[in-house]
């Protein structure tokens, strides 16, 4: 089943979406949101999913779903923790920047506590302070869970895995280097997060799911002209499950807990750094690979980083060619100073 949240105060109005995106139906008789769904999802999953069929043999009253008028599918989260599941990407930026990269990286997955208080929209703005701070998008996908014991196993974090969504998550890339040699991670230089129109229960993806990874294509388009097509499945070092046990090797995690895969990157063929989807490569999932790649191969970075005016659309189609999340869609702007 396809389920959404409709901009309606702080926690949005859930509604169950069809297969094909154009209708939606109310949920509040069931549920109101989808984080209340999610802390009692034993009972109440079945109920959507009843009503998710219902939907499709248009036995109850419906709404044109559109994607603008959506929040993020949890406007606000309890947790949210990114990992850095595609290793490749990593090394292709320390790289750039003359860092060593630990041989630790590739067992053991870095992960980071990003601010869940105030994702935005899928078609909200990306309102930034000023473009000097080197403003970029990061193509992800991201699983939300249910309840994950302290210490959960991998098989008991695959089990816990309720939905699947994608994400933008915003970066500062020029704030980065000097918050991270205070030895304290990431704050300022990573802002809110936006997520799909829609998450998805795994049935959903079919053939693609594997119970861990999503093998399809992430497609990044930057002012309507491809930037990526990366296959998800594809140079993944650590997947959901692996992500999941490691967030709770010494926590518990509760309902509602967002966990990312870090922007998906792969290899060349030839297992080089990769190439543009105008030379024929895959292209990239964030201004930041392209500018590592170039700086690696002609000695500095050509492309600029996101500019007050520009769009980036994220989105993941099945093999038909149909979306399956929706698409994320944001105009960079100015903060209003007014």
């Amino acid at each position: 089943m396809k389920l959404s949240s409709l901009k309606q105060g702080r926690d949005g109005r859930l509604v169950v979406v069809s297969r094909d995106l154009t209708r939606a139906t109310d949920a509040f008789f069931i549920v109101p949101t989808l984080q209340q769904a999610l802390d009692d999802w034993e009972r109440v999953a079945p109920l959507l999913q009843d009503l998710s069929e219902q939907l499709e043999h248009g036995s109850v009253p419906t709404i044109r779903f559109h994607e603008h008028d959506c929040d993020s599918p949890l406007p606000r989260a309890y947790q949210w923790a990114d990992g850095s599941a595609y290793v490749n990407h990593v090394e292709l930026v320390r790289k750039a920047r003359g860092a060593e990269m630990p041989a630790s990286f590739w067992t053991d997955p870095l992960m980071y506590q990003g601010g869940s208080d105030a994702f935005l929209g899928p078609r909200d703005p990306i309102v930034a302070v000023d473009e000097a701070h080197g403003i970029d998008f990061e193509a992800e996908i991201a699983v939300i869970t249910g309840d994950v014991p302290m210490g959960a196993s991998r098989e008991e974090a695959a089990e816990a895995i309720r939905l699947v969504m994608l994400v933008n998550d915003v970066s500062l890339r020029n704030l980065i280097p000097a918050e991270l040699a205070k030895g304290f991670g990431f704050f300022q230089s990573k802002p809110s997060s936006a997520f799909s129109p829609v998450a998805v229960t795994p049935d959903e993806l079919g053939e693609a799911w594997d119970g861990g990874k999503v093998h399809l294509p992430l497609l990044s388009s930057l002012n309507g002209q491809p930037f990526g097509k990366p296959d998800a499945g594809t140079d993944m070092t650590f997947d959901f499950p692996t992500l999941i046990a490691h967030a709770a090797r010494t926590r518990p995690l509760r309902a509602g807990t967002i966990i990312g895969s870090g922007t998906v990157s792969n290899k060349d063929p030839d297992g080089g750094p990769g190439r543009p989807v105008a030379e024929g490569g895959v292209g990239y999932s964030c201004v930041a690979e392209q500018r590592t790649v170039e700086t690696i191969l002609k000695g500095e970075p050509k492309t600029p980083f996101l500019r007050f005016g520009d769009t980036i659309r994220i989105e993941m189609k099945d093999r038909q060619g149909h979306s399956i999340f929706g698409a994320i869609e944001q105009i960079v702007e100015a903060q209003d100073k007014a």
